[in-house]
């Protein structure tokens, strides 16, 4: 039999049995593999090739720099983007396109959040220069979260239903046989119940209608909307593609701790830089797709954690990588992490990274569809191996050979190269190489503020330094809440101890809930 796309729905190995099992669970124990033979590797050498081991260090860091210089470069290149792109009229470049057709099917899956930030969300679609009576609203609330998040879905459909073309409300069942409670099977459950309730009921075409799965807490610029539709109404293959924002983690800034500030704007600035290198760009977060091509792939998978990047694999498998990602280089604002302690806000820091980590699972699954579609390039096959090993390896490693194993030759190395004038030099060429790198940190500072919600005068008078500060972090930040997580994630799919949905939780000062 050939390769069917439907059939290759995976979410982990243990769905397969017999040979399709054990490929699955090679792909899934290499990436762990690879990052811990790294790690050993480095210590093993640097006791008994503490020579050759240090060399290779200050090589290492050498690239490193040079890796740092090449983002920094696509950073700032994406920065003048966005700026441009909020400084676009797009309203009234859509003036000048056929658009009265395009409805934008909005999806917002909550769990716990309060009623107040739910309704913020839905306030500022409103605010924004798009009709609103072109919007259909998916409130998908979760069974397993209880009655109180029906009630407030119900009591915002009741108050702002009519101010939308279509408003509905959708309940998750709990249990459903398969299934993996979380974002994924939420929102896969609400858009089947939004195709039935209004798309065929109204008789909407499928190709008419734009999808944009958000958070519950994303804010969306005023512009949009209306940004959106202009990339998709111009987009030379409208239906080959998704359209994924920048997504920028403000709405709650000021009142996070420095350390959740630094992780929140690193993983804004990735976003960034990835928009900039569409050939390794999938969808993040917030991202929108067509509705005909997303019920044509089945939605997005409801038996894994991370639907928002395996929605872009789904596509890619589909349609034999025929399917890209458009950058919007156009943010959205979310909440960074934030707790009512200090402690909690840095436990959900790393378990939201370990969440978003988790992300290697897609490995598996495109090297299982490699090994069955044949229609797919072998040299597109092997350029999409090389990214994503690459990837997963150097967020696993990188981090921790710079910051922590940059020193075993010294420690390993015996008294042999103890006496040498390289295990002299080697701490100080490395800080120097170090503190260069770190020399990028103020295009960082810099791009973080211009980022920043409005502050008051007061507020820019106590924060100036404070927000310059904080950058030193950044070697703690990518080694604790970037590799260990990345680590941990991948030690877990490597041993099939695999992971849930995990809900972080959000805490605003006027508000508390949960981000599903």
């Amino acid at each position: 039999m050939g390769y069917r796309y439907e059939d290759c729905r995976i979410g982990k190995g243990d769905e397969l049995r017999g040979r399709d099992y054990v490929r699955y669970r090679f792909y899934e124990i290499l990436p762990g593999f690879l990052s811990w033979f790294t790690i050993f590797a480095a210590i093993v050498c640097s006791w008994k090739y503490p020579m050759q081991t240090a060399v290779f260090i200050i090589a290492f860091d050498v690239f490193w720099l040079l890796k740092t210089i090449y983002l920094s470069l696509h950073l700032r290149t994406n920065w003048t983007r966005i700026k441009k792109h909020i400084g676009t009229d797009w309203a009234e470049k859509l003036k000048k396109l056929k658009h009265d057709h395009i409805y934008h099917m909005i999806m917002l899956p909550f769990y716990k959040e309060d009623k107040s930030l739910v309704e913020k969300t839905l306030v500022t679609l409103l605010q924004g220069k798009y009709d609103s009576k072109k919007m259909i609203v998916v409130l998908a609330a979760e069974e397993r979260a209880g009655a109180e998040p029906q009630d407030i879905a119900a009591s915002m459909k009741e108050k702002y239903g009519d101010e939308f073309g279509h408003f509905i409300v959708t309940v998750h069942p709990d249990g459903i046989a398969g299934e993996l409670a979380g974002k994924g099977s939420n929102i896969a459950y609400a858009a089947e119940c939004a195709r039935k309730q209004i798309l065929d009921k109204y008789s909407i075409d499928y190709k008419n209608v734009l999808v944009s799965a958000f958070d519950i807490d994303t804010i969306v610029y005023e512009q949009y909307f209306a940004c959106l539709t202009v990339m998709f109404l111009e987009s030379k293959r409208p239906y080959r593609t998704s359209f994924q924002p920048v997504p920028v983690f403000n709405n709650n800034i000021f009142e996070a701790p420095a350390i959740s500030r630094v992780v929140a704007y690193s993983a804004t600035f990735w976003q960034m830089v990835q928009q900039e290198r569409q050939e390794r760009l999938a969808t993040f977060s917030s991202h929108s797709i067509p509705f005909s091509t997303l019920y044509d792939i089945g939605y997005w998978q409801s038996n894994m954690v991370s639907e928002d990047s395996r929605i872009f694999w789904n596509c890619y498998m589909r349609y034999n990588s025929d399917y890209v990602v458009t950058p919007m280089s156009y943010p959205v604002s979310m909440d960074a992490n934030l707790a009512p302690g200090m402690w909690q806000t840095v436990k959900n820091i790393y378990k939201q990274q370990r969440r978003w980590s988790y992300g290697v699972e897609n490995f598996a699954y495109i090297m299982f569809n490699f090994s069955k579609n044949k229609k797919i390039p072998l040299k597109e096959k092997l350029r999409i191996f090389a990214i994503n090993v690459d990837g997963y390896w150097s967020l696993a490693t990188n981090p921790i050979m710079i910051f922590l194993l940059g020193w075993m030759p010294i420690l390993l190395g015996g008294r042999d190269f103890n006496t040498t004038m390289l295990s002299f030099n080697l701490p100080y060429i490395t800080r120097d190489i170090m503190i260069i790198t770190m020399s990028n940190l103020v295009l960082s500072y810099m791009i973080s503020v211009s980022l920043m919600p409005a502050m008051s005068e007061n507020t820019k008078r106590h924060k100036k330094y404070y927000h310059i500060v904080q950058w030193l972090l950044v070697p703690l930040t990518i080694t604790v809440f970037g590799a260990m997580p990345a680590l941990e994630a991948q030690t877990r799919l490597m041993l099939g101890k695999y992971m849930g949905f995990w809900v972080t939780p959000k805490h605003r000062e006027e508000t508390a809930g949960h981000d599903t």
